[in-house]
């Protein structure tokens, strides 16, 4: 029996994700603790906050300086801040449409990622349920919703892309402890059959506005991106990035004894067949 699964680009079989919300002008630095260490990161951004001249949030030529063009992801975090599990359908509609409205056209851009904001999908009143949620998001064409994270999931991949819960917070007591673990999974081909080789994602979440001008907390901030970071066998990404490269992997096209496979997307994509790597081009089919 072959054991089959997905790798991120390169082969590697670990990632590694940031969430940051709110657009606090503290981005600014975060974002600069993010590209000295090569890391990448999801802003999540309110559509409302950016109409108004304060100066809590990053200015539209701030977001575009030190977040798209370094690379990194800006998602959606709701017109208002409110938490759609309490909101009824055509606000909770009204509060995302918007939303992607008004940033897709300050940024130019399509945007497709959505972090809940407040207490999101924990709780619900006024006749609102998570199946109605995921299905309004699912039709103004979002394809993610990060969520916030119940407990330590064990470093698994999103089992349901609405629901997306992060490893940890940036200020949990455990986070050095669940680095050094994730650091110590070794996921290289052995060359033989194995179960337990799923590919892992190590996702922390926060706002940078937690640290404000206090120096330790952005020396923690700082410690947890040098212990993640550098290392060969994980990529770093964006939430969009993942998501992506997760639905290009389950567009592959196999035949029936899995021996052959046809990639329609426009990547590459790696995956483990017991320990041994392949990588099947865009537009290629890969016999094995």
């Amino acid at each position: 029996m072959r054991y089959i699964f997905m790798r991120f680009p390169g082969g590697v079989g670990k990632a590694v994700t940031f969430s940051y919300d709110d657009g606090s002008k503290k981005d600014m630095r975060f974002s600069d603790l993010l590209t000295k260490y090569n890391l990448k990161g999801t802003f999540n951004l309110n559509g409302e906050e950016l109409r108004r001249d304060w100066d809590y949030c990053m200015s539209t030529e701030e977001t575009k300086k030190y977040i798209l063009d370094r690379g990194h992801e800006i998602a959606l975090h709701g017109l208002e801040h409110r938490a759609l599990g309490t909101l009824r359908p055509v606000e909770g509609i009204k509060e995302v449409y918007e939303c992607r409205c008004e940033l897709e056209e300050r940024y130019n851009t399509i945007i497709r990622g959505f972090a809940y904001a407040d207490s999101g999908v924990l709780g619900f009143e006024n006749g609102a349920c998570y199946e109605d949620v995921e299905s309004y998001l699912k039709h103004l064409d979002i394809a993610y919703a990060r969520s916030l994270e119940i407990g330590y999931n064990d470093f698994s991949m999103p089992r349901d892309w609405y629901a997306w819960q992060p490893t940890v917070h940036h200020y949990d007591d455990k986070i050095f402890k669940y680095i050094e673990e994730f650091v110590g999974i070794d996921l290289s081909p052995k060359g033989h059959v194995q179960s337990g080789v799923t590919p892992r994602l190590f996702f922390i979440w926060g706002h940078s506005s937690e640290f404000g001008d206090d120096e330790n907390g952005w020396a923690h901030m700082e410690k947890i991106c040098q212990e993640i970071s550098g290392k060969d066998d994980i990529w770093y990404a964006t939430n969009i990035e993942i998501y992506n490269y997760t639905k290009a992997y389950e567009s592959l096209i196999w035949s029936a004894k899995g021996t052959r496979v046809y990639n329609p997307a426009l990547q590459d994509i790696w995956f483990d067949v017991d320990g041994k790597l392949y990588c099947v081009k865009s537009g290629e089919t890969l016999s094995f």
